[in-house]
């Protein structure tokens, strides 16, 4: 069961790495370097504003934030899905910021005291200096730069999904909505999922109005915990959560299946 959870981490690799085709590769609307301390390194930011932005004055739009957001990663089908979304009807324009990876099993992982977990890459279980990033740089970055609302999302898949789900856990209201597809929930031994201070947490945020999307395809590794969690969340306060089970879909395909419903369940 360890050695198939740490496989998955190949796989959006993969996914990633298949970028659209050109003709379906949006245009970058703008772009920012943020020089960080918290992570001691310049990290670029991908900007994509809504059509009209220019002309729509001082109108204020939701800000939707992304990691694995490079134009090789998951930026460019995020984009368009968004895109399409509202030019339907079926969700408000959003601001989305994607930011780029530079050691994302780093970033996107918290503490382990699981040798295996440890031994994907010279460096893990650096989220909380991350999340301070995103937290104390880079949204102050974007908020002095664009015309963008207190109105936050946040969305992510497998190593992703997994700082989602921490960041919704140990910050619940840093972002008003979190989608977490296939997240790595298996890290560290569940500890995000197993800990019995979970739905305390979350209960403790008070009774602002927040959302929580969680899906998972056929990977049991996966599929297990997220379940587990979307229960423990269910009744509290103020939040609304979903779980889509979709044992029909794979680790590599879940994301671009599922992320149309979800965001339209954000941002409608």
């Amino acid at each position: 069961m360890r050695r198939a959870a740490l496989a998955l981490l190949g796989l959006l690799g993969i996914a990633a790495a298949a970028a659209p085709a050109a003709a379906q590769r949006p245009a970058l609307s703008d772009s920012l370097v943020v020089d960080s301390r918290a992570l001691g390194e310049a990290r670029r930011l991908n900007v994509h504003l809504p059509d009209g932005y220019a002309a729509a004055g001082a109108a204020r739009y939701p800000l939707l934030v992304m990691p694995d957001g490079g134009m090789d990663e998951d930026f460019p089908h995020v984009v368009a899905t968004v895109d399409s979304l509202v030019a339907l009807g079926r969700m408000r324009p959003v601001v989305v910021v994607g930011i780029p990876n530079t050691q994302r099993r780093r970033d996107l992982t918290g503490p382990t005291r699981v040798k295996e977990d440890s031994a994907i890459a010279p460096r893990v279980g650096g989220s909380a200096a991350f999340r301070a990033f995103v937290r104390d740089e880079l949204l102050p970055a974007v908020s002095a730069r664009w015309r963008v609302t207190d109105e936050r999302g946040i969305i992510g898949e497998s190593l992703a999904g997994l700082f989602v789900v921490e960041t919704f856990l140990l910050e619940p209201t840093l972002f008003r909505h979190a989608i977490a597809l296939d997240p790595s929930l298996w890290w560290d031994r569940r500890s995000l999922v197993d800990s019995a201070a979970v739905a305390a947490r979350v209960r403790a945020a008070g009774a602002a109005p927040r959302t929580l999307t969680l899906a998972s395809s056929g990977t049991r590794e996966i599929a297990e915990p997220t379940a587990r969690l979307a229960a423990l969340l269910r009744g509290a306060p103020g939040l609304s959560a979903t779980y889509e089970a979709r044992p029909d879909l794979t680790h590599a395909t879940i994301f671009r299946a599922v992320k149309p419903a979800a965001l339209v369940r954000a941002f409608r």
